[in-house]
């Protein structure tokens, strides 16, 4: 396959820790160019990953002829406006998850011109280890799948971090909280059908610093989790069902340069089998995966209209912690 070519929107921590390393790695990526609002901090990005053009706009990246995807790892609030303007100018864009801040911004999205593939950045679902718990669970090897229960945790209090700005985007449920709903919605191959949240709010960020979460997805089946921002940093997420337990290892921050694990237990709680898989990075498998759409040697699985199913389970918790009820996405 013909490499494709990419440009990057911003320096963000994101992409330059762990994105862009993983799609260096690939002989199907060439990233061609990156761009800050500030093109000193661009020219030392570029620099120090060995990309051949540094712009000091976004728009001015978004016109140059030989970038065919983006890259938008932008605070939440600008993923949207960024995104429709380098569709509009011709670009296929990967978009850094949430898709936006509401179901309703997110479907301005539809307007993108015909031919443009936009994608939400779930490198999880690209995962070996997820991959692997999917197909698992999919041949009926744990019995009929009824639970999908995650926890996930960091700490940050810095007042300059994006995820503590209210005003743009900042919070919980929008920075982790979001892969709870979509691994639930990768094991189960359903949406929920109604759901319901508590929150606890920061006083002085104004955000959520933690949330917990019932989603109820019909025949029996829920995914509850427990997320934070002010937690002691700790991933789990596990697959339960009738015959048997996947617990999959480090579930959204798995190492690049470790193998992938998962844990199958039967019916004897104290008995099982860790599985181990090739080394391998999610966020290159990812933007490979990403440009085989663009080359049509793939049709698209994940685009727009799934981005928005994913903000509408996303407004439905927040509605649900103002109403205390349960609230249907």
């Amino acid at each position: 396959m013909k490499p494709v070519k990419w440009g990057i929107i911003s320096t963000a921590n994101i992409g330059m820790e762990k994105v862009l390393p993983g799609m260096l790695k690939s002989r199907d990526i060439e990233i061609v160019a990156i761009s800050s609002r500030k093109l000193k901090s661009a020219q030392a990005a570029a620099a120090k990953l060995g990309i051949p053009k540094a712009y000091g706009s976004y728009e001015a990246m978004l016109e140059d002829p030989e970038i065919e995807a983006v890259y938008n790892p932008l605070p939440n609030h600008l993923h949207v406006p960024l995104t429709l303007a380098a569709a509009k100018a011709g670009k296929h864009v990967l978009c850094e998850k949430p898709i936006a801040i509401t179901a309703k911004e997110a479907a301005k999205l539809r307007k993108i011109p015909k031919g443009i593939y936009v994608a939400e950045a779930f490198m999880v679902r690209h995962s070996l280890q997820w991959l692997a718990a999917r197909a698992l669970a999919k041949k009926g090897g744990i019995g009929d799948v009824r639970a999908v229960q995650v926890y996930f945790t960091y700490f940050n209090r810095d007042p300059k971090n994006v995820r503590n700005m209210a005003d743009i985007g900042g919070g919980g449920l929008y920075d982790i909280g979001c892969y709870p709903i979509t691994v639930s919605r990768f094991i189960f191959g359903a949406e929920p059908r109604r759901v319901i949240a508590t929150f606890d709010w920061d006083p002085k960020f104004k955000t959520d610093r933690m949330a917990g979460g019932l989603a109820d997805f019909g025949d029996g089946r829920h995914l509850t989790f427990t997320i934070s921002t002010q937690l002691a940093p700790w991933q789990r997420a596990q697959i339960g069902g009738t015959k048997g337990r996947i617990e999959v290892e480090i579930p959204f921050n798995a190492p690049p340069d470790k193998p992938n694990r998962y844990f199958v237990q039967g019916m004897q709680m104290n008995e099982g089998t860790w599985h181990e898989l090739p080394v391998s990075d999610q966020y290159q498998l990812q933007a490979e995966a990403f440009g085989r759409v663009i080359r049509k040697v793939e049709k698209p699985v994940w685009g727009v209209e799934d981005a928005i199913q994913n903000m509408k389970i996303i407004d439905a918790f927040f509605r649900s912690e103002k109403s205390g009820k349960w609230e249907k996405p």
